[in-house]
This record gives structure tokens, sequence and C-alpha cells, in this order.
């Protein structure tokens, strides 16, 4: 799945980019946030490439998702993130309420990746079941929100972020992973 075919994506919102304390949102508030974890995210490059090859996943989506989710590791603490909820830099949900995903691999291997990746493939699989006449750039992009908040809270397209973080995660997700694909996998 390649990233480019979203071509609706709105960017961050504000309450997302005031993490950076950028006075603007938008995708230009996403680029820069993607910009900023560039130099972390290039430690991780081979393993996502690696990762998007063998599960067929744009590996410039891999990256938005690490970049939004974890800021390339750069908020975790010893791999943990969301309150101790999440692992990793792809942040899977290990919460017996929430995700009910088990630890694989430390917080920042090729194991992790493949794991996140996973989950984000079986994202795909029920929001193309669930919206089997929706296009294939809507639903991936309504299944980068479920991987957010549960395949549960997307009801619609034009609602896809109404549940999510910031109200804005796939919007920003795309944004950020279009810039990656150039500036990093380009």
């Amino acid at each position: 799945m390649d990233i480019s075919i979203i071509r609706d994506a709105t960017g961050a919102s504000q309450q997302t980019a005031n993490q950076d304390r950028l006075g603007y949102a938008g995708v230009p508030a996403s680029q820069q946030m993607a910009k900023t974890d560039l130099e972390r995210m290039k430690k991780y490059k081979n393993m996502i490439m690696t990762v998007g090859r063998d599960k067929k996943i744009d590996p410039a989506l891999i990256a938005g998702i690490i970049s939004r989710e974890s800021r390339a590791g750069n908020v975790l603490q010893n791999g943990w993130g969301d309150h101790g909820r999440a692992w990793g830099l792809m942040q899977v949900d290990v919460t017996p309420d929430g995700g009910r995903q088990e630890v694989r691999g430390d917080w920042n291997s090729e194991e992790h990746l493949r794991h996140g990746t996973e989950r984000l493939l079986y994202f795909i699989g029920r929001i193309r079941n669930k919206f089997g006449s929706w296009t294939e750039a809507q639903q991936l992009k309504g299944a980068i929100a479920a991987y957010n908040m549960g395949d549960g809270n997307v009801h619609s397209y034009e609602s896809v972020d109404a549940r999510t973080t910031g109200k804005d995660y796939s919007n920003d997700v795309v944004a950020r992973a279009q810039w990656y694909k150039v500036n990093l996998f380009g």
C-alpha cells in the first residue's frame, strides 16, 4: 500500500502542533514535526524498509506512525509510552481493556516494527470489510485512524478522525508519511 494514494490529508490539528510549540497547524505542521524527528528516524530506516517490503506496506507509512506515536522514540520511557499502556516505536497497545497485545521484541527492534505493522494490516482488513464501498485510499486512511482508536470508532469517512487523539490522527500520520516518502525514502 502506497501512501501517495491519499490526496486529502489535512495534517495536524493545532492541538497536535502545540506539542512542538508551532504557531500553525495543517500539513506544514505535520511536515515540520516529521523533519524534527528525521535524525532519530534515520536510525530505523533499514529496519523500516525491510518490514515495509516484507509486509507490502509503504515504509513511509510506518515512519509516519513512528513519528506520531513516539517521535521516533524520543518520548518513550524505557520503551513505554502513553502512561505505560503502549510499547515501542509504534506504540502497540498492551492494556487488557485496550489493544490486549503482548510485548514483542525490544521497543526499537525489527520484531516490534513487524508487530506494529501487523496491527495496521489487521485494521486495513477490518476497515475493508466494514466499508467495502470506500476507495482504497479511504480504506487506508480509515485503517490508520483505527490503528489509533480501534475500528469500532470509525463510522464514516467524513468523520474518520472524530474520535482519534487530537481529532487528527490519520490526517497527521499521512502528512508526515508523505514527507518521509520524499525526504527519507525518496
